[in-house]
């Protein structure tokens, strides 16, 4: 580690809101709006929950994609096997990367065969406006896999017609285009995005192809708002060293379709569909000696109500139905079906809120499943909230989990699924309506944690639950909106396992979560540019510490915007997951032309 360059980074960092010229504040933190931890959008000053929003339409060339923001979060630690989001694990809270449920507009988009794709997102970042970040259980609302959290990704509405050509190239062959058009109209929009990246490799057998495409319509009609969203993404890329020592390479495709239907106010009706491919060579020069052809779709259908009593209460209902296959010359032909309910009271009011909620989910060969949680939150004084939570989480194994085998890896069809009780407890302080204070403790109790383990360091890796352990942990998070337009972050999260569970056992995934996750970052605007600067700091479970540091500038305003975004400045040498090496100092700059025009009507 380069702690040299790291320290000059943090100096830098802590002294760059000096520099910037003067403007208004933005609109005050408390009063930022989040989509989840409750079943309709609330305030920040009205969550009972630990959660973070992440604004990316308003800074769409200043990072490469959704792992890059996620990582401003350090309770969201995101385990990448190559650059660009190539390939990219997250977990939340020191859960495993299975243990996180990710979203797209509020519909699944995990994978049914393995959660190493739950980042897979086929929307361009272009398309994406916000990513909302849930801390801790999300069962109660969204099912299955929302043990240590939820992603959620929205896609933009467009409020002007506007044309964005993008390209850009950078180190390592790096070669970039993208395209974002919109039109808005009165009683519809469109958006169409896409987007193109390859690069032939930082070293031998790690290159990678990226493609992705998406079209959104919105029509509002006498029925309601209407929203049809239909993606696609295309990645190869060298996988050398991901899954043991092999010169592998894998390809994987995506395709997703959803519509959501809103009657009226209070009911809304969706239908999603969801097609993943995969393909894996474990000799990349050799591909007859092993390769694995895997196929998966998933249906989900979602119906969801809201009715009121009163001004203060709230109830959230839904039902939900799911349906799951695999066809895979490895895994065989599987397929499973589930159907959910849940309600949810919420009780508000100036000064505290409270919401109790539960799910029942039969499962296809599981038998039931109740989920419930309760979470409140109360102000103490105009300024300061306290608030608490507890909830239950559980995750059905993967087809991966139950039947994936190969030289180093064995299935177990008889795994259960795996379940946590989260309990977590807070405070909130708005000193001021731009700067806030946040801090959170949270516990993790799980059972039947699911997990690839063996004695010793030879044969192969065992699919198993794991005995009863647990996580324990805090969060502390400073934000500021200061003069200028800048905002500043500083956060930390601090993890702690059980890790006398596995004495004498060598465990694939579960012990690879950050003990100590620190990240500082600042966005400012400094004359016609925006810059954005972060330096992370990163301790895995008994592995030495990393720090990183990334920096970019790009224009914002007008037609011709170039951009310059450095990543790993200081040459940090560091590993995410063990034995996947991962790229040191790049550069990769472009310019965006941007044409747009006003509604008139």
């Amino acid at each position: 580690m380069h702690v040299r360059s790291s320290l000059l980074a943090a100096i830098a960092l802590a002294a760059a809101p000096l520099f910037a010229q003067t403007t208004k504040p933005a609109a005050g933190i408390r009063d930022s709006i989040t989509v989840l931890a409750t079943a309709e959008p609330v305030t920040e000053g009205e969550s009972s929950r630990s959660v973070e929003t992440i604004d990316t339409a308003s800074h769409p060339a200043l990072v490469s994609g959704p792992a890059t923001w996620l990582r401003s979060d350090p309770s969201v630690d995101i385990q990448m096997r190559g650059p660009m989001g190539v390939q990219s694990d997250i977990s939340i809270r020191g859960t495993s990367f299975e243990q996180t449920l990710v979203l797209l507009n509020g519909l699944r988009i995990n994978d049914a065969q393995t959660s190493h794709f739950n980042l897979d997102v086929p929307v361009p970042l272009l398309g994406i406006s916000s990513i909302d970040v849930l801390h801790g259980a999300g069962s109660t609302l969204y099912g299955s896999d929302a043990v240590g959290g939820v992603v959620d990704l929205r896609t933009s509405k467009p409020d002007v017609s506007s044309l964005r050509l993008r390209a850009g190239v950078g180190s390592y062959g790096i070669n970039q285009q993208g395209l974002a058009a919109a039109l808005a109209k009165r009683q519809m929009s469109e958006m169409l995005t896409g987007s193109r990246d390859f690069s032939t490799g930082f070293i031998a057998d790690r290159d990678y192809r990226s493609e992705n495409a998406a079209s959104e319509t919105r029509l509002n009609t006498f029925l309601g708002d209407t929203d049809l969203l239909l993606a696609t993404s295309d990645r190869a890329y060298g996988a050398d060293q991901f899954y043991g020592n092999y010169p592998s390479w894998e390809r994987t495709k995506a395709w997703f379709a959803a519509g959501t239907q809103n009657f009226g106010q209070n009911t809304s009706a969706s239908l999603a569909y969801r097609r993943h491919s995969d393909v894996f060579v474990l000799f990349r020069n050799n591909p007859a000696a092993y390769e694995n052809n895997h196929i998966d779709t998933s249906w989900q259908g979602v119906v969801r109500r809201k009715d009121t009593i009163g001004s203060r209460i709230s109830i959230f209902s839904g039902l939900e139905e799911n349906a799951d296959t695999v066809n895979s010359n490895n895994l065989g032909r599987h397929g499973r079906n589930r159907g959910a309910g849940y309600v949810d009271v919420d009780f508000r009011s100036k000064f505290y809120s409270l919401s109790v909620g539960v799910r029942n989910e039969l499962i296809g060969g599981y038998g039931n499943v109740a989920s419930p949680s309760v979470s409140g939150a109360a102000f103490l004084t105009e300024n300061v909230k306290v608030r608490g939570a507890v909830g239950y989480g559980f995750r059905l194994p993967t087809y991966t989990d139950l039947y994936y085998k190969d030289p180093t890896t064995n299935p177990n069809p008889a795994l259960q699924p795996e379940s946590a009780w989260n309990y977590e407890g807070g405070f909130d302080w708005y000193a001021t309506p731009h700067l806030a204070f946040s801090a959170t403790g949270f516990t993790s109790h799980q059972h039947d944690a699911i997990d690839y383990v063996r004695s010793g360091n030879a044969g192969p890796y065992q699919a198993q639950n794991l005995s009863a352990f647990q996580f324990t942990g805090a969060e502390l998070s400073l934000r500021a909106q200061l003069a200028h337009r800048q905002q500043l972050r500083l956060a930390y999260t601090g993890v702690t396992g059980a890790q006398d569970a596995l004495a004498g056992i060598q465990s694939r995934y579960l012990f690879n979560y950050p003990s100590n996750n620190a990240s500082a970052e600042w966005i400012a605007p400094l004359r016609n540019f925006t810059l954005r600067t972060r330096l992370g700091v990163t301790q895995r479970f008994q592995r030495d510490p990393y720090a990183t540091v990334d920096l970019s500038v790009a224009r914002e305003k007008g037609i011709i915007r170039p951009y310059l975004q450095m990543t790993n400045l200081s040459n940090t040498g560091y590993e995410e997951i063990k034995g996947v090496r991962m790229q040191g100092r790049a550069f990769v700059g472009g310019v965006d032309i941007v044409l747009s025009r006003r509604r008139r009507y």
